[in-house]
């Protein structure tokens, strides 16, 4: 039986072994009573969007080819169709308000030509590159109305897809036409849109545009059902004036668009520093995607090319920075989308 003495001594006792255990656990740390501290949020992968105009020289498209391969990246290409036409069947494309076989930008110089060319597409396709569309003769289509769009985007399916026929080039790869139905994209020659190209976009079923130019890199909106993507102007030079991130416009800027071979290595660090300052803004700020343009030819010998490859062979490798189609990037932003409507 206890008595009040020994029921107050084994509460004393008790007392006591809490009062140690509570500050045995008070010297271990004195995290004993504070949440863990937050993780800081992981950040999106760096985006780069690399593209190419016109897509006619053979020996750039292996260039590109072999850049992508080393650095693990996809670019997209915007192809203008007249490049599929040789001078004998020329007159297969007829521009909005022209003659037939007319064209700014001139047209394959031969069947042989525009056989190489097919199979550059086609093994750029099997590699995960986005061919898209650049029109057809380079016309600026300001003006144009949303039938003449229509023509166009008609005149450009309708090549791609029968350019082995219409060369007498044999044979057709299997798949071809369902490949030529698939493209989505587009950019206007001279960056030169309108509403009525809006109009037109969707109604020939294409998903992005990639015509726009922005102050700086920008999110693309989604509008009437095309994703608007813009070059962004970038500082550049030793004032740091903005420029568009194209390699004719840095053509322009340095040379007022004439040859300087004598200051390709100028030109092509200037353009490296340019490229790897809006970068790195994105990359340790918002990471937002940066967008670069350029086309198939070595203006200033060479120079933005090679400014390209310094630039892709140093980002595009890094493990959190993709270096990404458009078309690949409209696909992920729809899917997220798709995932979220319902629930997921």
């Amino acid at each position: 039986m206890l008595t009040a003495w020994s029921l107050g001594s084994l509460m004393y006792r008790s007392f006591r072994v809490v009062a140690f255990s509570l500050a045995s656990l008070a010297g271990v740390g004195t995290a004993f009573g504070d949440p863990p501290a937050a993780a800081a949020p992981v950040k999106p992968k760096q985006v780069v969007i690399i593209s190419f105009d016109s897509a006619r020289d053979i020996p750039q498209w292996k260039r590109s080819r072999a850049l992508a391969q080393r650095t693990g990246a996809h670019f997209t290409y915007f192809l203008s169709c007249v490049f599929l036409l040789s001078p004998d069947t020329r007159g297969q494309y007829t521009a909005p308000g022209k003659t037939p076989g007319k064209s700014n930008i001139g047209f394959a110089a031969s069947r042989q030509e525009v056989a190489e060319r097919l199979e550059q597409i086609g093994l750029a396709a099997s590699e995960g590159h986005d061919i898209a569309s650049h029109a057809c003769g380079h016309f600026d289509g300001k003006d144009w109305t949303k039938a003449d769009w229509l023509k166009e985007f008609a005149s450009f399916e309708r090549i791609l897809e029968n350019a082995y026929a219409i060369n007498g080039i044999a044979p057709e790869p299997k798949g071809w036409r369902d490949f030529a139905h698939a493209v989505v994209g587009f950019r206007a020659p001279y960056l030169s849109t309108g509403k009525a190209l809006y109009e037109a976009l969707p109604a020939a079923g294409y998903q992005f545009d990639a015509s726009g130019v922005s102050k700086g890199p920008a999110k693309p909106p989604t509008v009437g059902g095309i994703t608007r993507f813009s070059l962004p102007q970038i500082s550049e030079g030793p004032k740091s004036r903005p420029v568009i991130a194209m390699d004719y416009n840095l053509y322009v800027r340095h040379s007022a668009g004439f040859e300087r071979p004598g200051k390709a290595g100028e030109f092509a660090d200037r353009t490296y520093q340019a490229f790897r300052a809006a970068f790195d803004t994105q990359y340790q700020g918002k990471r937002i995607p940066l967008q670069l343009g350029f086309h198939f030819a070595l203006m200033n010998d060479g120079a933005y090319w090679n400014a390209l490859e310094r630039f892709a062979g140093e980002v595009c490798v890094k493990a959190d920075v993709e270096c990404i189609s458009f078309r690949d990037y409209v696909e992920r932003q729809r899917g997220g989308e798709r995932q979220a409507s319902v629930g997921g």
